[in-house]
């Protein structure tokens, strides 16, 4: 890819939009191996960042050559693949965070709304302004409502203006706004609290995401019963269950019968989470050690 990098962090893998001189804009021949590079993973990855390079901008976008002399047959195929990585991020196996500093306009502002989390500095500025060189938002712009508002989300699709963090409502679009010299640490702080559980877990729950979308709530609630079973078919997951259950026992299997053990477990859990046992069952039962 001539303007996007890979670096490989630790478990994370940071892609950078690397054209600063021309506010990070994207390039239509990079598309293909920047969806490769989402969908080809090396299985030890547990998070995917976006950032772009210096602090101007995220991207400004696509590249307004992309579509000068461009015929319908030309935009029909530019637009999936421009889906294709959409989808590719909404449906990785990790967690996907885009790390925003400055302008993150079109198609690299729908890219940020596919990502589980954003991470912002108080430069970021937003915008679809597709509709001023005589085209419709399209692809993840369906997502915009989700996070500003049906009336936001139209009022920001049909003006096609920039908008800062103070203009869109609190808490919409930033997870974590940071200062701009300090992005990637507050991302990788971030990345450490939701990336590091098992690859099994976070791949079921990022399915779910989409099923909650995309599905009326009893067929969602249905295919979630699936997702829950189906974990229990990694071995990572009994792992981690085992681990848990030892850290929070002091034992390293159970005793007594089922329903005993269940009660322990319960009881356990929920005074992790300070909740009050007595609601949960009528005696309450001391956790000690084997």
């Amino acid at each position: 890819m001539r303007y996007i990098t890979i670096d490989r962090r630790g478990p994370y893998a940071w892609v950078t939009f690397d054209r600063p001189d021309k506010l990070n804009v994207l390039h239509a021949e990079d598309l293909p191996g920047l969806r490769d590079s989402i969908v080809n993973l090396d299985p030890d990855i547990t998070g995917l960042i976006f950032t772009g390079a210096g602090t101007a901008a995220f991207s400004a976008g696509m590249n307004i050559e992309t579509f000068v002399g461009m015929d319908r047959a030309g935009a029909k195929a530019f637009i999936g693949q421009l889906a294709g990585i959409m989808q590719a991020i909404r449906r990785s196996p990790v967690v996907t965070v885009a790390a925003i500093s400055g302008y993150c306009l079109g198609g690299a502002f729908e890219l940020a709304l596919a990502c589980d989390l954003r991470v912002v500095t108080t430069t970021a500025a937003f915008g679809l302004p597709e509709i001023k060189i005589g085209v419709p938002s399209v692809i993840d712009a369906a997502l915009l409502p989700g996070f500003v508002g049906l009336s936001k989300a139209r009022e920001m699709i049909l003006t096609g203006e920039t908008y800062g963090l103070d203009q869109l409502p609190a808490h919409s679009i930033a997870n974590v706004i940071t200062q701009p010299g300090l992005l990637a640490e507050a991302t990788e702080r971030l990345l450490d609290r939701t990336a590091t559980h098992t690859r099994t877990a976070t791949a079921a729950q990022r399915r779910l995401f989409s099923l909650w979308l995309n599905y009326p709530l009893d067929a969602a609630v249905e295919h979630s019963t699936d997702e829950f079973a189906g974990t229990f078919g990694a071995q990572e997951t009994r792992d981690q269950i085992a681990y848990h259950y030892r850290r929070i026992t002091g034992r390293s299997t159970l005793r007594g019968d089922g329903r005993q053990a269940a009660l322990t477990m319960t009881y356990s859990v929920a005074e992790l989470r300070h909740v009050d046992v007595q609601r949960v069952r009528p005696a309450r039962q001391r956790v000690t050690g084997a």
